[in-house]
């Protein structure tokens, strides 16, 4: 799994007043659960952007007055009027504890079934896994060269290394979907 480096200065002050002057100053208000004590910090807006807007899931290596600590993005508030982040939530993370995370699945290969004029339906995006910091992995692949018209690939059908998913075994996560286009062809050889 990646990492993005970030760093971030601590706060004395957690008011109202002082939350709002640090967003004039394009800094964003933190927080890092998960340790010993709660860490209260701001970071820069902008070096959000590789963190949140992407497909992709990381680890974030903080660096808080000179202090390394790894950690997962846990939440994010955004302002209802701008989008701009408001606050930003970490969760601290261990190598000797499993830690919960949300992986994006990709799927590889060509459905016959697609060829054959069904769509490919991603029902799940992203799986809810449980696994050691060492056992994460980028994305969680799916072979789909075999899925004709009305099949899918169940969670329970997914294999990914020492991951414990946390979903229903029996959900789909990506299935082919017979089109208005297939049943026609369909009719038309019968």
């Amino acid at each position: 799994m990646k990492t993005i480096f970030m760093s971030g200065t601590p706060r004395v002050d957690v008011g109202k007043k002082d939350t709002k002057a640090l967003r004039k100053q394009g800094l964003v208000p933190c927080v890092l659960y998960g340790g010993k004590e709660q860490i209260h910090f701001s970071a820069l807006e902008t070096d959000f952007k590789p963190l949140i807007f992407t497909p992709e899931v990381h680890t974030v290596e903080l660096e808080i007055n000179g202090k390394k600590i790894n950690a997962l993005l846990q939440d994010v508030q955004y302002n209802n009027m701008n989008d701009k982040i408001q606050h930003v939530d970490f969760m601290e993370i261990h190598a000797d504890k499993p830690v919960i995370i949300q992986i994006p699945v990709k799927t590889v290969g060509v459905a016959p079934g697609v060829r054959a004029g069904g769509k490919l339906v991603m029902k799940m995006r992203r799986l809810k896994v449980r696994a050691f910091l060492k056992d994460l992995p980028d994305n969680i692949t799916i072979d789909i060269s075999k899925l004709e018209i009305g099949q899918g690939v169940r969670i329970s059908q997914v294999t990914a290394g020492n991951l414990v998913f946390l979903e229903a075994p029996n959900v789909d996560v990506v299935a082919v979907t017979a089109t208005r286009a297939s049943r026609q062809a369909d009719d038309v050889k019968k």
